[in-house]
């Protein structure tokens, strides 16, 4: 049933993570080792002419470097830096606290401060995440709208729209534009191209002010845009800068607009993953299980085939719709679904934010039950929208 294919997608998933995880560990260690064991002989190598030439034991010599790397921990460098708990340096903490990227070179000491940080970063995490959620929404109406203006300019060059700027009063132009959907990969591949102009704009502004290298920069932006956060290079950490204030509203502003544009794209990519679990789960349905699950079906009555919920192949978004719900029907009933009819109800996903793509674009209001309106839980993009329908659908059922 329903149960089984979503443990099969879930555990598929977890074991391509795993895989995934396992092939990137072994392309860094092959990578990284190599200068990891360079850098440690040529310490040691320092280190036991540190001792030599100032008749030091070894012993207290690491003594002493342990106490520095405890005063580094607090925020204590050999260089001059700014104050990491003044105003400004706090803000910048909390800014990578709420947005989750931690950079890990700021962190509170204090028993009460490590108190606070836990119930403050509960709140402000879950309300960053909200305001991300909400930026992708919005951000998707207003792609939607520039490609539908881009497809009405492409049908006006040939001649199926009119060229006035009054909509056509004739069905027409509402049948030239009825079939039209603006596609999801269109919509990925703006994303990309938005965090890559982001990101090169911002890495033209670290190179020179931070003294890093453009791909050292470019670095950063993807480890801090995408709220990883290593901490290896950190911005605005010097106590000085030319224009400094100036400098600082901009580091804001590139980070604010990288990670809303990053989140964005990594929620829908995380749909395009999903379409391609499905293909994997068709890849791998073998021939013999497809022939148990028709014996199995033709020995009941009342249950449809595989293959009549999708008889064509052209289907549109809304006719998607109902015939996820007629699935789900048959789910609750009891009776079984076909590999097939699981992999085709899993295309819902892709269709909903077509659909909803295509509703923005056009202007269409949004349909809502009269539950949904009552309980003010529908509506919302990607992982929001997610939590919007459990939200209904227990409440609905309360």
């Amino acid at each position: 049933g329903r149960l089984n294919a979503d443990n099969a997608r879930f555990l598929l998933l977890a074991v391509l993570i795993v895989l995934y995880m396992l092939c990137g560990a072994a392309v860094f260690s092959a990578i990284e080792l190599p200068t990891e064991r360079e850098a440690k002989e040529r310490w040691e190598e320092r280190l036991e002419n540190f001792t030599r030439r100032h008749n030091l034991s070894r012993a207290e010599l690491r003594h002493f470097l342990r106490e520095y790397e405890e005063a580094s921990v607090a925020g204590i460098r050999v260089d001059d830096i700014r104050p990491r708990w003044d105003f400004t340096g706090a803000f910048y903490f909390v800014g990578t606290v709420v947005s989750t990227i931690g950079f890990g070179m700021t962190t509170p000491a204090t028993i009460g401060g490590k108190i606070f940080l836990i119930f403050y970063g509960l709140i402000g995490c879950a309300g960053t995440i909200l305001f991300f959620n909400l930026f992708l929404e919005r951000l998707i109406t207003v792609i939607a709208y520039v490609m539908k203006s881009c497809h009405e300019r492409q049908l006006r060059r040939k001649g199926v729209l009119p060229h006035n700027g009054r909509r056509g009063s004739g069905t027409s132009e509402v049948d030239s534009l009825a079939g039209w959907k603006p596609s999801v990969y269109y919509v990925m591949l703006i994303l990309c191209v938005a965090s890559l102009i982001i990101s090169c704009c911002a890495s033209a502004m670290y190179t020179p002010i931070e003294g890093w290298s453009y791909f050292d920069s470019l670095y950063f932006c993807f480890v801090a845009f995408s709220t990883i956060g290593f901490g290896d290079l950190v911005s605005s950490q010097n106590i000085r800068y030319e224009s400094q204030d100036l400098y600082r509203f901009g580091n804001f502003v590139f980070i604010l607009m990288g990670v809303c544009c990053i989140y964005s794209l990594f929620n829908v990519i995380s749909i395009v993953i999903k379409q391609s679990i499905n293909w994997i789960l068709k890849k791998f349905a073998c021939k013999c299980c497809h022939r148990c699950q028709r014996r199995l079906f033709r020995s009941r009555r009342n249950v449809v085939m595989p293959g009549n919920v999708r008889s064509r192949r052209n289907i549109s978004i809304e006719t998607d719709a109902v015939n996820e719900s007629d699935t789900d029907g048959r789910r609750l009933s009891g009776e079984m679904i076909s590999m097939k009819d699981f992999l085709a109800s899993n295309k819902v996903s892709l269709a909903l934010m077509q659909k909803q793509l295509s509703e923005t674009a056009n202007g269409y209001p949004r349909q809502m039950s009269s539950n949904s309106k009552q309980n003010g839980f529908s509506g919302g993009v990607g992982a929001l929208a997610i939590m919007n329908n459990r939200l209904a659908e227990t409440s609905v059922d309360r």
